[in-house]
């Protein structure tokens, strides 16, 4: 919302030739509280003030000798690039009110004044006009979080991944169809997984010696689209010996709901299961 005193402490100039209607206007403003109001009656100095100061409203006679005021909001339109021109028009003139408005101006007034209409119509258009730049600078500032904010994520999931890739064997991604996506780490030589193999059903790890109540287990949680955290498994080699591995995995889903696949990181730890079993048994 606008409060009054924004409005009272916008920015108004005033353009006209002829000093008797500056001074009508300054007078009205002043007596209606407006604290920052200016006035030129140099049509050619009006876009270098607006450019130094960007007024928040423009009141602007069309009649003006040199320099009309259809002109002036040409050069207007030059500045106000990403926005509309702030202008008022002040016209005696009725067939002037539309081409006025067709040329960019948002509202006018009629000579002769009429002192309520003078005042609500300032009133309205400054209303408006600071309700729009407000939305404008929260536009702007929005975009700039978002646009930190998704450098921060990105940052932090950079981070994330290469600890989990420093603290694991292996990293892992797949997609909805479960096709692996990404893979880092030995995992090609350690379990024969590659990019575009499939995961579904845990088909990588049928098989070549993989204990198969594990395998239906670790299926049976990618099925339901559960997480899993160190998921013990383990196979026989056809040398006889064991190899063991845990490995942790979670579904992904997008903003919608939608699953898009799983990611996660594995871990041999052959050495440290065989430590802990008895000599001659393993």
């Amino acid at each position: 919302m606008i409060t009054a005193s924004e409005i009272l402490n916008a920015k108004v100039l005033i353009v006209d030739d002829q000093k008797s209607n500056v001074l009508l206007l300054e007078e009205i403003l002043r007596e209606a509280g407006y604290t920052r109001v200016t006035s030129t009656r140099d049509p050619h100095a009006v876009a270098a003030l607006h450019r130094e100061n960007r007024y928040d409203l423009i009141l602007l006679d069309l009649q003006m000798p040199g320099l009309d005021g259809f002109q002036v909001m040409e050069n207007l339109k030059a500045i106000e690039t990403e926005s509309y021109i702030p202008v008022l028009v002040i016209t005696a003139q009725p067939a002037h009110k539309l081409r006025a408005l067709q040329a960019g101006a948002k509202d006018f007034v009629s000579k002769p004044f009429d002192l309520t209409e003078v005042k609500t119509r300032i009133h309205n258009m400054l209303e408006v006009r600071l309700l729009h730049r407000k939305l404008e600078n929260y536009s702007k500032v929005l975009e700039q979080t978002v646009q930190e904010r998704t450098a921060e994520l990105r940052a932090s999931e950079a981070r994330f991944r290469a600890l989990t890739e420093l603290a694991s064997d292996w990293y892992w991604e797949s997609d909805e169809n479960q096709r692996v996506t990404k893979v880092s780490g030995p995992i090609l030589n350690v379990l024969g997984i590659q990019m575009g193999t499939l995961m579904d059903e845990t088909r990588v790890l049928q098989g070549s010696g993989w204990n198969e109540a594990e395998r239906v287990e670790l299926e049976a949680n990618i099925k339901a689209r559960r997480p899993f955290l160190d998921f013990p498994f383990s196979r026989l080699n056809p040398d006889g010996s064991h190899q063991y591995f845990r490995i942790s995995g979670e579904p992904i889903f997008d903003p919608s709901c939608r699953f898009i696949g799983y990611r996660g990181i594995g871990v041999e730890v052959t050495g440290r299961m065989l430590s802990m079993v008895p000599a001659g048994t393993a």
